[in-house]
């Protein structure tokens, strides 16, 4: 209370409004937490001058050592007077975790809480400012607990799993003193060229949305915010970012109508609709000619009226700037100047640019120019202190450094890290069941390949605590009771750091050196180890001209082919471990090596993950949520295609490599008397679908049941299977579970050729089993009548 009567006191009388009565408990109404956020935001925006108002519209990133720190990070109260001495305030704190050269728990959490003491006693108005950070797969700041990527968490296809990594990051992330992470990514992949792949969960809608809801859920919990747990969760790119012309990052989405509902806009209406997630992000890309950030239709008529979404949208990082020209980049040119990009935005509903101010800096020009009016800035800024209020940042902003300092990267955070490293691991191929390896019969164990003893944590990651290996993984395993060799075999770029601009080739007479080193270390082994793929230089956001990250082909870069091929020549057994950010045409792999796995990037537990998997302490049960094309040639290659598409190539073979929801195991599972409790139901009825899931094999493992569904005939062409539910099923040797699948109207309907969202009678085929691939799947026929 004390606290507020001291902001009383600071505020200045520009204006009447100003003058407004003081709540019978002796406070300003805004500032009294006895009344609702809504009455309060109304009372302080009727308090707000215009140039308040603005100020809420803007955010500081990089210019932090500007204006609010020093350089060691620490807040830095002589920049803060100067950079702010009209005490308008400010909306945002873009990522205060990489302030100086990155911050450890505590000194982030003392950090904002300086950082929010100025803004709550040094304007006006005393208005808090969120904290936003990157939690794409844990909070990225130095010590933050680094779990898989998004696209291998799509491959566990388990949103418990999922929703208790985003709890626990979300936890992390609030404890150090951030209010908002920019996360989760929605997009549905369906193009593997794309570098922005691995943040996405996979090409198919309902994966991507039930993945979706449960981060949302994971990091915003009941939505209270005042047990200081969780964060806004803020859902990302809308619309079309995961199809872009050519593969390549922020080009055009040429999609239809028909695809944009069915396809790109379901994630984010289901996490919208269903967990309640309160931001969203636009994307940088266009479509049908009107850039997001710009398009009224999409984030008025259909976000906001037709989801129903109350939050408040986020601009991408420079995404308002890009609607003219930004030089360094592209440039949409729908507008002439930075001021016309402000005006178009607001006129679209972005409630806030980031990440510095830019563009917003001419909002109270426009105002006063009538070019905007201060209604529209009302319109954008109200949601914004709405949620401020409903996180508690007026009355209780602060948070407790020691706390931070025992919270993040505990063990108990350690160990969800690794537990959802194991569940992401995918047996491609096992060869005569070389997998897993009997140490009593490898006694000496070669670890090769230029991703065996390196860090792969891959995009927007932050520094964690402990990084293992694959090779530190497998020593660790073994102890003594093998002997353990490493060769680095080639290279696949010079460097290879996510955050390096200039992508090096490897250097032929240098990696083939390395070969035969390799080949010599091989010869003195009894099994091959190698670990091979991408890095998180050749699949990454291309956010500029100098760093690129999509690629127009899929095959292995530098000489690891070669590597392979001269592993394989020694006669040995290998067993490959895939480290990507996107699926790659490994045709060679598929034909001649044993046991293939595919990892993704595992996060800080990696090399444990992968040693618990290969010598049997687990069971692999990853499924991929993206289907392996054979070459970029054959792109598109997602699995929902319509019947007229994927009718053959001259000279080539039109089949997948390996297909959406594919996975082995140890053991083997047997999905029997798939049955209908209903056959026949009426458009708007339900029905279950059971199966009976048995271990047929001696090891204990789990298994993904999958449900498809395809409308046989209908008015508007339909994919001939969409995925429409799944459950992870852990069973021991010779247990058997009966699964049941909900067959409700929303799982049926479509948008008709009337583009009417409705259920169309007719024949549904029912399709269970163990992946998209026919011959895994049994099939049955639900009747739907009128």
């Amino acid at each position: 209370m004390a606290q507020n009567k001291a902001v009383i006191k600071k505020i200045a009388k520009p204006s009447v409004s100003n003058k407004r009565s003081v709540h019978k408990s002796g406070v300003l109404p805004y500032l009294n937490a006895a009344l609702s956020p809504e009455k309060r935001v109304k009372d302080l925006l009727s308090r707000m001058t215009l140039e308040e108002k603005a100020a809420q519209m803007l955010c500081i990133w990089q210019k932090k050592p500007q204006t609010l720190v020093d350089a060691a990070g620490k807040f830095d109260l002589a920049k803060a007077r100067e950079a702010f001495k009209e005490r308008n305030g400010l909306g945002q704190v873009g990522r205060p975790s990489d302030a100086g050269k990155g911050l450890n728990a505590r000194q982030m959490a003392e950090t904002t809480n300086a950082i929010q003491k100025f803004f709550m006693e040094n304007t006006r108005l005393g208005i808090p400012v969120v904290f936003h950070e990157e939690c794409l797969h844990g909070h990225a700041a130095v010590d933050g607990t680094s779990f898989p990527q998004p696209i291998a968490l799509g491959a566990t296809f388990n949103p418990e799993l999922v929703e208790s990594l985003f709890t626990m990051t979300a936890l992390e992330a609030r404890s150090r003193g951030a209010h908002q992470a920019l996360t989760p990514v929605v997009d549905v992949a369906r193009d593997p060229r794309w570098g922005r792949v691995e943040e996405t969960y996979g090409e198919d809608p309902f994966l991507v949305s039930r993945m979706g809801i449960a981060a949302v859920r994971g990091f915003q919990g009941d939505g209270s915010f005042r047990d200081k747990k969780h964060l806004i969760a803020t859902l990302k790119h809308f619309v079309g970012h995961g199809q872009p012309e050519s593969g390549m990052n922020c080009a055009p989405a040429n999609v239809s109508l028909r695809v944009l509902r069915e396809t790109f806009f379901y994630s984010f209406k289901e996490a919208l609709q269903k967990a309640g997630a309160i931001s969203v992000m636009p994307s940088y890309n266009e479509v049908d000619g009107v850039p997001s950030h710009a398009n009224k239709w999409l984030l008025r008529d259909v976000l906001r009226k037709e989801f129903g979404f109350s939050g408040y949208t986020v601009s991408d990082y420079f995404a308002i700037w890009e609607l003219g020209y930004r030089p360094d980049t592209h440039g949409h040119f729908v507008a002439e100047d930075k001021k016309e990009s402000c005006r178009l935005a607001v006129e679209a509903g972005v409630n806030i640019e980031l990440p510095d101010p830019d563009c917003y800096l001419h909002l109270v020009e426009l105002v006063k120019k009538r070019v905007l009016r201060e209604s529209q800035l009302d319109e954008l800024v109200a949601p914004m202190l709405l949620w401020k209020f409903k996180f508690g940042l007026f009355d209780d902003p602060y948070v407790d450094p020691a706390e931070a300092e025992r919270i993040v990267g505990c063990e108990d955070h350690r160990k969800l890290a690794r537990r959802a490293a194991r569940e992401v691991i995918t047996l491609l191929k096992n060869e005569g069941g070389l997998a897993p390896l009997d140490l009593d019969k490898y006694r000496t164990i070669a670890v090769i390949g230029p991703n065996a003893n390196r860090t792969l944590l891959g995009g927007y990651s932050g520094i964690p605590k402990q990084e293992i290996t694959v090779l530190e993984g497998i020593k660790a395993r073994v102890g003594s009771r093998a002997k353990v060799l490493y060769s680095e075999g080639c290279k696949i770029t010079i460097g290879g750091s996510w955050n390096q601009d200039e992508v090096v080739p490897s250097n032929p007479e240098e990696d083939r050196k390395q070969i035969a080193e390799a080949v010599e270390v091989a010869k003195q082994a009894d099994v091959i180890i190698l670990a091979i793929g991408g890095n998180e230089q050749t699949s990454r956001e291309a956010w500029g001209l100098n760093h690129m990250g999509d690629r127009a082909s899929l095959d292995l870069i530098g000489r690891q082919d070669e590597l392979v091929k001269a592993m394989l020549a020694t006669g040995k057994p290998v067993v490959v471990f895939l480290y990507n950010g996107r699926p790659l045409s490994i045709n060679y792999l598929e034909q001649n090596v044993p046991v293939i796995f595919e990892c993704w990037y595992l996060g800080q537990e990696n090399g444990h993950a992968v040693a618990e998997v290969l010598f049997g302490d687990v069971s692999p049960s990853g499924k991929l949520p993206i289907t392996f094309p054979r070459s970029a040639g054959h792109l598109p290659v997602f699995y929902n295609y319509k019947p007229s598409a994927r009718r053959g190539y001259l000279f080539d073979d039109v089949t997948l490599l390996y297909s959406f929801g594919y996975g082995l195991s140890y053991t083997t599972f047997a999905i029997k008397n798939v049955r209908l409790e209903k056959e026949k139901i009426r458009a708007g009825g339900s029905t279950r679908v059971l199966a009976d899931v048995t271990n047929t094999g001696k090891r204990e493992g789990a298994e993904v049941v999958q449900m498809y569904i395809r409308d046989v005939v209908s008015s508007a062409t339909r994919p001939v299977k969409e995925l429409k539910g799944f459950q992870k099923v852990a069973l021991r040797p010779s247990e058997k579970k009966t699964v049941a699948f909900e067959i409700t109207p929303e799982l049926l309907a479509f948008y008709n050729v009337n583009m009417k969202y409705e259920v169309e009678p007719g024949d549904f085929t029912i399709m269970i089993g163990n992946s998209s691939r026919d011959q895994d799947l049994t099939k049955i026929t639900l009747a739907v009548t009128k």
